[in-house]
């Protein structure tokens, strides 16, 4: 393990081929190498059907002459200076970016906090089997499951070492193990699939594969026998938690300042406005704590501090980074990612924050509605907010659910969305994008 988690090695390397753009021509650069480790297995019906295991290293350099930007990447074993004076001549022979450099000195980061991101946990081939195998046995367990779709377990790690020629030098790593299993009840043209998975950075927290499993083949029983509803206007749409995050990730997307930048988001003129109902508060922060889309500092070497993204209904700021900031007249919050040797703004420990009500009481309010457990398609426009998506779950009458539904659309737009929400408490904070059981006033449901 002590060889997967010293980053020293790394940490040189970089630096020597910043130093070596320095010396080719560059005025600035920055150096990043990205490691990784993973392991899974997958498992059906009782028999092993894969093992993977996958390991590397991967560099990227930014160079800078002026104005002019340009990046290349590269394995293990290149040779540090001709991958230098190609960046470098790459760079001279691009257009001018008003926008590109690096971060300004003063924002980098000093110090940095220890979020206790890693696991030393070894969690052997044959462990990850047994919790396959046991995920879905407890699944295939529960009376009316018939067949299972696959279940898998997972062990890995990554980090990320960045050197920049004004000064900062930094490393991080993390660890992340999972499990998964899907599951199907009923028979012939009446089967129903349902799943259930945990992800989280330390082995010790996963929830049990066991529960899992049930779990999974619970939700795949309670589906037999869905009917399709007859169209509506004007109701009431529950998310389940599930779906809940991904209407989180809709406002995630809204409000990222590349978005807003290439004018495709539908919020693009909202700063300092209300976009969504008062009461409401979206918050996003990289310094949490084992949070699972926590970091230290970001892929400029700056570090995050907890921003509350919408307050009170209003939106307060962009994900940005420094190029993304500069472009809007901004400066940076320490969002930049790294992707190879680009950089873009992303959120980082996103969360639609809750309500005061349980979910019981949610959907005891919502009388009449639609619960949702699984939408299908893409039908969502970022540029309008137009919302349009297949969908499955459970009738609500009379405050409760009753019969499992499908093959019915939901639609709306965001923008009014945003305006009809109702949030529960039941809020899981170990999930990089989280958010509570939500309900949506107002939408339309098209079914036969």
């Amino acid at each position: 393990m002590s060889d997967i988690i010293d980053s020293d090695v790394l940490q040189k390397r970089a630096a020597e081929l910043v130093d070596l753009a320095l010396k080719a021509g560059a005025d600035q650069a920055d150096a990043v190498a990205l490691r990784s480790r993973s392991r899974s297995v997958s498992v059906r019906l009782g028999k092993v059907e894969g093992t993977e295991a996958s390991e590397s290293d991967d560099f990227s350099l930014r160079v800078f002459v002026g104005r002019r930007v340009a990046s290349v990447s590269a394995n293990p074993g290149f040779d540090l200076k001709v991958l230098a004076e190609r960046a470098v001549a790459m760079a001279k022979a691009s257009p001018e970016d008003p926008f590109a450099s690096l971060a300004d000195a003063e924002r980098l980061a000093k110090s940095y906090p220890d979020l206790e991101l890693f696991d030393p946990t070894e969690v052997s081939t044959d462990a990850l089997t047994a919790a396959a195998l046991e995920a879905e046995e407890a699944a295939l367990a529960v009376n009316g499951v018939t067949n299972s779709s696959g279940a898998g377990a997972s062990a890995g790690m990554g980090g990320m070492v960045l050197v920049t020629s004004h000064g900062f030098s930094g490393a991080y790593m993390g660890t992340r193990f999972g499990r998964s299993v899907s599951a199907i009840a009923g028979n012939g043209t009446k089967m129903e699939r349902d799943y259930d998975f945990d992800s989280r950075l330390y082995f010790a927290d996963l929830k049990p594969a066991a529960e899992i499993g049930r779990t999974a083949g619970e939700r795949a029983v309670a589906r037999i026998g869905p009917r399709q509803v007859p169209t509506r206007k004007n109701i009431t749409v529950v998310f389940d938690p599930r779906m809940a995050r991904g209407f989180a990730g809709h406002i995630a997307g809204a409000i990222n300042g590349a978005s807003v930048a290439r004018k495709t988001s539908f919020l693009r003129d909202m700063m300092g406005k209300p976009v969504m109902k008062a009461g409401i508060h979206v918050t996003d922060d990289p310094l949490v704590v084992r949070g699972a889309s926590s970091r230290p500092f970001d892929g400029e070497g700056v570090t995050g501090q907890k921003l509350s993204m919408i307050e009170d209904g209003v939106l307060k700021h962009w994900f940005l980074s420094t190029s993304t900031g500069r472009e809007l007249g901004l400066e940076t919050n320490g969002r930049g990612v790294r992707s190879g040797p680009a950089v873009s703004p992303s959120s980082t420990n996103f969360a639609l924050e809750p309500g005061n009500i349980s979910r019981e009481e949610l959907i005891r309010n919502v009388g009449t509605g639609f619960y949702v457990t699984e939408l299908i398609g893409q039908g969502v426009n970022m540029l309008t907010g137009e919302y349009s998506r297949g969908a499955s779950g459970f009738w609500i009458e009379n405050g409760e659910l009753t019969f499992p539904v499908s093959e019915v659309t939901i639609a709306s737009n965001l923008k009014q969305m945003f305006f009809a929400v109702t949030l529960a408490d039941d809020i899981d904070r170990k999930f990089g994008v989280a958010a509570p059981t939500l309900a949506i006033e107002g939408m339309t449901l098209a079914g036969k």
